[in-house]
């Protein structure tokens, strides 16, 4: 604020007279109303600020409005910090809230995945992995093929990989199914003893694979009956309903079946002994099928897979009872391609040389299965006919015989085109249908696949897998630890 500078003239006072009181009092007045309006004035400036060129006072506000400010500023950087602590705190509340969740659900997986099988088998599979990804099978490198058209050069890895994720439920449905097969197969063989009839050994064997699989109409269940084959027979043999064949401990026999989910077929099947002395037949069989799914492929020939499988073959001998004879490939016994719902897709894979030149393809499936006898390496129809099914492209047939059209009803709801056998039909409590099966055979609705056996007094023996080509590597899906 300014100061007020009152002036006193000390040179010129005089002696007191009534004008120079008058003069006095009037000046007095003037210096009151002076002093009021000077107090207004500075009244004012206090309500309103500087009028005029207040340069102080325009200096402290200014200052004053940058303390404040400040201030402002640094209380907005404090309540911010504020927030930041209390959005961090939320924020790690919520992530251990999070985490705690997530351990949870692990833990609740991990329980879930250490279920482990019973003895006798009697959990499904599906049960025992939680997440619904089954294992996969034995992945193999293609083999390198002299030739300029090789399948692994026509695709980068990062496409072969995006190929396989979208056939990936496809490779699922069977891995699945090969489970099953992998867990029934290690019961059996440890079940079956001589002496038990073979009719008891393939009711106990599709009993565990119907729990397994858990059985449910055409989306899962058996893909075929259980084959049986003893000694010389050497595929297509199940029993019929009184059939009181007993296995013996010399026996040689082929134990086949197969599983399905969604169609998607796995068969497999291995030879079992008692008696050591047929260990190198069984050897020699076993080496040709690993032979065989070593040498398949992508635009692998399939002839070249046939020479390939008996050479291996018929590399070995087997001494019997004090006789030599030499392992032969049975010429006319092939694997084949499998496709959904159909086990024979329209290729044959050889076990001999001088096969079809046909190029194995991407994302196909193949049983590789071969066959090694004592015999002539040649069989032929035998024995009463227990293996039906029904073909695949088979156009509508006009059907008379009411029992006809009403067996053909029962197959195509219970197995569609996949293979049966009469005593699936006994247990579907179907009667007196021998007549109306002839019928629809001899109409060609049927196939009737009759025992296949060498001559009498042979042995022959088998192995067999079923293998996918993925693009990045082939997948021996059956493999197990036992073969």
């Amino acid at each position: 604020m300014a100061a007020v500078v009152t002036q006193i003239d000390n040179g010129n006072q005089k002696e007191d007279s009534p004008e120079n009181e008058k003069r006095i009092n009037d000046s007095d007045v003037e210096d009151t109303n002076e002093t009021v309006k000077r107090k207004k004035k500075r009244r004012n400036r206090h309500k309103k600020g500087p009028i005029e060129d207040n340069s102080s006072y325009i200096e402290e506000k200014v200052e004053h409005e940058k303390n404040n400010s400040l201030i402002d500023k640094l209380n907005g950087i404090i309540l911010s910090s504020d927030k930041t602590e209390t959005d961090t705190e939320k924020n790690t509340k919520k992530k251990k809230k999070k985490n705690y969740k997530k351990k949870s659900e692990v833990s609740v997986n991990i329980t879930k995945e250490e279920i482990k099988q019973t003895i006798p088998p009697s959990i499904p599979v599906f049960e025992l992995y939680s997440k619904g990804i089954f294992p996969v099978g034995q992945e193999i490198d293609y083999p390198k093929i002299p030739d300029d058209r090789i399948a692994q050069n026509r695709l980068t890895y990062e496409e072969k990989k995006a190929i396989e994720i979208a056939y990936f439920d496809i490779y699922n449905d069977a891995r699945q199914a090969a489970e099953v097969h992998r867990q029934v197969r290690h019961y059996i063989k440890n079940w079956i003893k001589s002496g038990m009839t073979m009719i008891d050994i393939c009711e106990e064997l599709e009993k565990c694979s119907r729990t397994l699989i858990n059985e449910n109409g055409l989306k899962a269940g058996l893909a075929f009956p259980t084959g049986c084959s003893r000694n010389n027979c050497a595929a297509h043999y199940t029993p019929n309903n009184g059939d009181t064949t007993v296995l013996l401990y010399d026996d040689v026999t082929k134990i086949d079946f197969g599983t399905h989910i969604n169609g998607r077929i796995i068969d497999c099947a291995f030879t079992l002994t008692f008696n050591p002395k047929y260990d190198k037949l069984v050897e020699a069989v076993r080496d040709a099928t690993n032979t065989g799914i070593k040498a398949a492929g992508i635009d692998v020939m399939l002839c070249e897979v046939g020479e390939a499988i008996q050479e291996v073959m018929e590399s070995y001998e087997v001494e019997i009872d004090g006789k030599t004879y030499p392992v032969k490939s049975i010429r006319n016994l092939n694997g084949h391609s499998v496709d959904a719902y159909r086990i024979h897709a329209g290729k044959t894979v050889p076990i001999v040389k001088g096969g079809e030149a046909i190029r194995m393809e991407e994302n196909e499936f193949y049983a590789i299965e071969t066959f090694g006898s004592t015999g002539r390496g040649y069989v032929r129809d035998d024995m009463d006919t227990s293996h039906y099914m029904k073909h695949y492209d088979t156009d509508y047939v006009p059907l008379r015989m009411p029992n006809s059209k009403k067996l053909l009803t029962m197959i195509n709801n219970n197995f569609g085109t996949l293979a049966f056998c009469k005593r699936w039909l006994d247990r579907l409590g179907a009667t007196k249908y021998q007549m109306a099966l002839n019928d629809l055979c001899s109409k060609g609705i049927i196939e009737a696949y009759p025992p296949l056996c060498d001559i009498k007094g042979s042995y022959t023996a088998q192995f067999e897998h079923t293998i996918v080509l993925r693009p990045t590597c082939k997948e021996v899906i059956s493999r197990g630890d036992d073969y």
